[in-house]
């Protein structure tokens, strides 16, 4: 039988604290999000602030070129690529390569936010994962990729993190949800196994595996993270977090603590918070975590 997981607390992050922020921006990794649809351009928008917020030096983002303009306005801190979409919105193949040479730059790549259609993220990703050679996070509907080809990313062992929910889970593992729902834990485990990833599951409670059998797991939060846009935060979060040096495991626990303690923090100073609220109180959970265990 498999070991209960670690509970992911204060205490535990005491114990396992974040690399230090140093160096000028360049020496703080550098983030590549790929993602978003002509009709969401918000989920790369708010993945790509919060790595910012967290401490990722540089952020690109590759998105629809319908939006890139107005994103560039709204992410002034960021380079924003536009790329081909389809006559629906969604990223076409077409601009696949420039996504590969954009990445043979970055540090960290996080893939999937804002991705509309499983199809059309599949298609497109098939001509970007097994040509990337650096840090990957899968998010969302890039998890799309990995369905009946959960060997996908073993090019990349050690350096994937998949963050994906129960229904995402569920199809990668071609389960219905109620099964997933019934044992996340197990769920989690069985595709951090088949995929030599690291998994951060959310649901009502956020697990952590790592592909060689550790887990984790966060009971905080509040029901009002549920909300649109949250698990872009979270993504964000992760990618910002391996972007200053964090393993995948350890950007997985910093980043379900944070996501959880600044819902519950918002629940109970700004009732009806949205995502983007959740954003900017992540640095400041972070920040009481590391300054507590000092």
């Amino acid at each position: 039988m498999a070991d209960d997981p670690t509970l992911i607390d204060a205490d535990l992050l005491g114990s396992w604290g974040l690399p230090e922020q140093g160096g000028d921006k360049s020496d703080r990794g550098r983030v590549l999000i790929v993602g978003g649809a002509r009709q969401t351009p918000g989920a790369v928008l708010l993945a790509a602030e919060t790595a910012l917020r967290v401490g990722a030096g540089k952020v690109q983002v590759a998105t629809a070129s319908d939006t890139a303009a107005a994103l560039g306005v709204a992410l002034p801190e960021g380079f924003v690529q536009g790329l081909p979409v389809l006559h629906g919105g969604e990223l076409a193949v077409a601009g696949a390569d420039r996504v590969v040479e954009l990445a043979e730059a970055a540090d960290v790549v996080l893939l999937g936010s804002g991705m509309g259609d499983p199809e059309c993220a599949d298609l497109f990703l098939t001509q970007v994962v097994p040509r990337l050679d650096t840090l990957v996070v899968l998010d969302a509907l890039g998890t799309a990729f990995l369905t009946g080809n959960l060997d996908g990313m073993r090019h990349l062992a050690g350096r994937v993190l998949l963050t994906p929910n129960l229904t995402e889970t569920a199809a990668m593992l071609e389960r219905s949800e109620d099964e997933v729902q019934d044992d996340q834990l197990g769920a989690a485990r069985a595709i951090a196994e088949a995929t030599g990833a690291a998994v951060l599951s959310g649901g009502e409670v956020s697990y952590v595996v790592s592909p060689h059998g550790e887990s984790w797991s966060c009971n905080a939060g509040v029901p009002g993270l549920a909300t649109a846009g949250s698990g872009d935060v979270k993504a964000g979060v992760v990618t910002g977090l391996l972007a200053r040096g964090a393993s995948p495991e350890q950007a997985a626990a910093w980043g379900a603590w944070a996501h959880a303690r600044a819902g519950e923090r918002l629940a109970q100073e700004a009732p009806g918070f949205l995502a983007r609220d959740v954003s900017r109180a992540i640095p400041r959970e972070l920040n009481r975590t590391e300054s507590a265990c000092a």
